[in-house]
């Protein structure tokens, strides 16, 4: 890997603060944000290297290998922008859903409509297998994002935090599944928004530590997946994204959350819709023409 100066490293941070933003709204996956900037191979690959043999070198006080190893600088400068995101961010993107929920989904929507296209693209021979596969992840994600939460609870055991946070964490890293919704389901996402505005060191270190375990094992099952069955894995990938259109659609009914038809802010929802498409697409020509082009992990070590 070439060598990276101070302005790539805050440009990763910048990116990182992207993916944290999305992880925050309850329907959008930080994943998929990884994916639309062109650092999700390099991401699961990072991830992936947290093993025993890198663990070993820390543990032995080698920390500069150890550094080297897991691909350190990248993956600090990426957890800064994601925390720095969710304690600063995560207020004012709360806000405009609170305020203008409308316009924040039609721009969502447009990212993830033209994320799915670009991850279609990735797959090599559309067959009978991958076209079965991208209708069940779209069916899949249909369900979870249509599911009704349940109640979100004010106290929760350091345990449930812990295995919340194994879960919710491995769909943060799926394009097209929204870890934070993951968590709305399972009855914590109050609990630990609340304790992340209240700087609760005790569940946000238990969090992380659960999020920790969840993303490292499951980086790997998702790079096996992608090296043995890379077509049907992407198209599954593609599909997720398709399904998860239901939740970020932009108008809904105000009481039940049902998706309706287009009936307040009309055209400006169309403007961020296509804006949204654009800033995707414009990003897919850059990388294509220059030398990061972008895809998905097809043979990781």
């Amino acid at each position: 890997m070439e060598k990276r100066s101070l302005k790539d490293y805050v440009l990763i941070a910048l990116k990182g603060a992207g993916m944290g933003a999305a992880d925050v709204v309850p329907g959008v996956s930080g994943g998929t944000i990884a994916f639309i900037v062109g650092i999700y191979e390099e991401l699961l690959d990072s991830i992936k290297s947290i093993n025993l043999s890198s663990l070993k070198l820390l543990f032995t006080g080698k920390i500069a290998a150890f550094w080297k190893a897991i691909n350190g600088n990248f993956l600090f400068s990426l957890v800064i922008g994601i925390a720095f995101s969710i304690f600063s961010l995560a207020k004012l993107i709360t806000w405009l859903l609170a305020n203008q929920p409308i316009l924040v989904w039609s721009f969502f929507f447009g990212l993830v409509m033209a994320s799915t296209w670009i991850v279609s693209k990735d797959v090599r021979s559309w067959n009978w297998k991958t076209i079965l596969c991208f209708i069940a992840g779209a069916v899949v994600a249909y369900f979870i994002t249509a599911a009704t939460p349940v109640e979100q609870y004010d106290t929760l055991s350091l345990w449930y935090v812990f295995l919340a946070a194994m879960i919710a964490i491995c769909a943060m890293i799926l394009p097209g599944i929204s870890g934070s919704f993951v968590l709305v389901l399972l009855g914590g996402y109050k609990y630990v928004m609340e304790a992340v505005k209240n700087l609760d060191i005790v569940v946000i270190l238990v969090f992380v530590c659960g999020a920790a375990i969840g993303i490292t094992s499951f980086a790997r099952l998702l790079s096996f997946a992608l090296k043995r069955f890379h077509d049907i894995t992407i198209s599954i990938l593609a599909g997720f994204m398709l399904g998860s259109l239901n939740k970020v659609w932009p108008w809904k009914e105000l009481e039940t959350g049902t998706n309706i038809l287009p009936n307040e802010l009309v055209w400006q929802g169309l403007l961020l819709i296509i804006l949204g498409f654009g800033i995707v697409w414009g990003l897919e020509r850059i990388s294509s023409s220059g030398t990061a082009k972008k895809k998905l992990p097809e043979d990781l070590q």
